[in-house]
């Protein structure tokens, strides 16, 4: 199977980083230093090869090293199935990122069709309780992973419904102002259904197909009202039948932005929402690792995965378990911890970073851990 890693990372000026460059081959990357110091830092900068806003949904602006604010820059070389990519990705002073791709500009997209990143960070840790909008935003970073123009129809959804709930909360009532948008909504929302759909369908047989250690997840599709329409006609009747009852809300009550992910642990028959916060985390934990090898069948390499402070809230048995899994499957996975015992199981089958602060500063050091 191919492989899909980056062989080098620069930093510069990002976040607390003033300049880092790392040099990586395709074994998982365990990183560690104290609280503060900049490893998540490191995985954010990575989670910017691909489309979107990273692991923080942070603005370009909020990136930049400070006090300088001079805008920062990112580098890398990726390893991909299509062969050696080189990007770069920066942002002056602030303003929205730009990506070139082997010296070439190109919108945030392309990084979605020659680069694969998975994510899995300690603010996800509620996702089974807290609402419904954390769950889709999860479902469709997994979505994005199998089909890199689902991220093209959820903005062009978006932006049409933005214009949409201006004209409610306008109380305009003129069907033909209505009928432009709801058409372009009812084109993306049918492409977004069926992604996620076939995103849910991925995942449940790339659990029933496996071997592991983690909880089997029973997984649903589900509408927060009513039931979801299918096709382009059906949306487009639901948003002017809705109009109504929308025009009252101020805003739209029906479409692909109103579905939730349900989830169940299957072994016990409990919704994830009722489940202990350990069994809450193996499910997500079994999840990205049912991703990463359905990804890996579809797209021919497995994923980057990134996995902030993972080992901390697993016992010794699931986090040897864990490394196995990610070893067996061949992904670049970046990983973080305080201690470099949490990742004694690895032992020379990873890469070790150590990343200390100096005085605001962070810096970062290789080799093994002693």
């Amino acid at each position: 199977m191919a492989s899909l890693h980056l062989t080098s990372l620069t930093l510069s000026h990002f976040r607390s980083h003033k300049k880092g460059a790392l040099v990586c081959d395709g074994r998982p990357i365990a990183i560690h230093g104290p609280n503060g110091a900049g490893k998540t830092n490191v995985l954010e900068a990575v989670s910017l090869f691909s489309p979107g806003r990273g692991i923080r949904r942070a603005s370009a602006e909020d990136m930049t090293r400070r006090p300088e604010a001079v805008g920062w820059k990112l580098s890398g070389l990726l390893q991909s199935p299509a062969g050696v990519q080189e990007i770069d990705i920066r942002s002056q002073q602030g303003a929205a990122r730009q990506v070139h791709i082997n010296e070439k500009s190109a919108p945030q997209t392309r990084l979605g069709e020659v680069c694969r990143i998975l994510w899995l960070v300690p603010a996800m840790d509620r996702l089974w309780i807290e609402g419904a909008e954390g769950r889709r935003r999860f479902l469709d970073r997994m979505a994005l992973s199998f089909f890199p123009a689902h991220a093209g129809a959820s903005l062009t959804y978006e932006k049409a419904m933005r214009e949409r709930n201006r004209l409610l909360k306008d109380q305009i009532r003129d069907p033909s102002w209505y009928e432009a948008l709801e058409t372009q909504m009812a084109l993306a929302a049918c492409v977004i259904q069926a992604n996620r759909q076939a995103t849910v369908n991925h995942l449940r047989a790339a659990q029933s197909e496996a071997t592991t250690a983690f909880p089997v997840a029973e997984l649903d599709l589900e509408q927060v009202e009513g039931a979801m329409p299918e096709t382009a006609d059906d949306f487009r009747f639901a948003f002017a039948e809705s109009r109504t009852r929308d025009l009252m809300a101020g805003r739209t009550l029906v479409g692909p932005h109103r579905s939730d992910l349900y989830a169940a642990y299957a072994a016990k028959g409990v919704p994830a929402s009722e489940c202990s916060t350990g069994e809450q985390k193996a499910l997500l934990i079994s999840l990205i690792l049912a991703n990463a090898r359905a990804l890996a069948a579809d797209f021919g390499a497995p994923p980057i995965l990134l996995l902030d402070e993972v080992a901390a809230h697993l016992d010794p048995n699931r986090r040897a378990a864990l490394y196995d899994e990610i070893c067996t499957l061949g992904a670049q996975a970046w990983m973080t911890g305080t201690e470099p015992a949490l990742f004694a199981d690895l032992g020379d089958r990873a890469q070790y970073l150590r990343v200390t602060d100096n005085d605001g500063t962070s810096q970062i050091d290789t080799g093994m851990p002693t």
